[in-house]
């Protein structure tokens, strides 16, 4: 009996707390969604670009692919350098990846940058004009101490050059290689069968 009686007193207040919640809207909750990125400024640059460096650089050969991806508020940089050996530096080869999304902190765009190397680096992007300016932030396993900074200029329609600059530990920059590129022109649609 006694075991009744406390079953009753428990299933009473469960009762009426239910029916109470039934009486009240269901509480929704909304993330604010921000504002989409304008890269109307690099739509230019979308597309895919191949390109050798210029004569007064370590010969090779460079790649460079601009996508648009997550509904557009990302833009997604891939690209590929391969530097033949000179007397001062030993050949190289590197591909990266970028991710480039909106500056919450000042002027321009941020880009994540991810080697094969291994290195994890962030830039400031700025457009002026033709130009286009990565400057190195930092970032989480920057190359220690060496800062990488680099510039590309669109030179017409389906052309652009490069030029990236090096400073090792407590030095100035230098000019590290220059190219040019050009547009990699989009595969020919098939023609529709007669």
């Amino acid at each position: 009996m006694l075991v009744r009686s406390l079953i009753l007193t428990l299933i009473f207040p469960l009762a009426c707390a239910t029916a109470v919640a039934k009486d009240k809207p269901p509480v929704q909750y909304q993330i604010s969604i921000p504002t989409p990125p304008d890269y109307s400024s690099l739509d230019w640059l979308q597309g895919q670009w191949v390109g050798k460096t210029l004569p007064t650089s370590p010969p090779g050969d460079v790649q460079l692919s601009v996508t648009s991806d997550l509904g557009k508020r990302f833009l997604v940089f891939r690209g590929e350098v391969s530097l033949a050996a000179t007397p001062t530096v030993p050949a190289m080869k590197e591909s990266w990846m970028g991710i480039l999304s909106a500056s919450t902190n000042g002027p321009g765009f941020t880009l994540r940058v991810f080697s094969s190397k291994g290195f994890i680096s962030r830039y400031r992007l700025i457009v002026a004009g033709p130009e286009i300016q990565l400057n190195p932030e930092g970032g989480d396993s920057p190359p220690p101490g060496w800062l990488f900074r680099r510039t590309w200029v669109r030179t017409g329609p389906d052309e652009l050059t490069e030029a990236v600059q090096v400073a090792p530990p407590g030095k100035a920059f230098f000019d590290y290689y220059s190219a040019k590129f050009a547009r990699v022109p989009p595969p020919a649609k098939p023609n529709p069968a007669h």
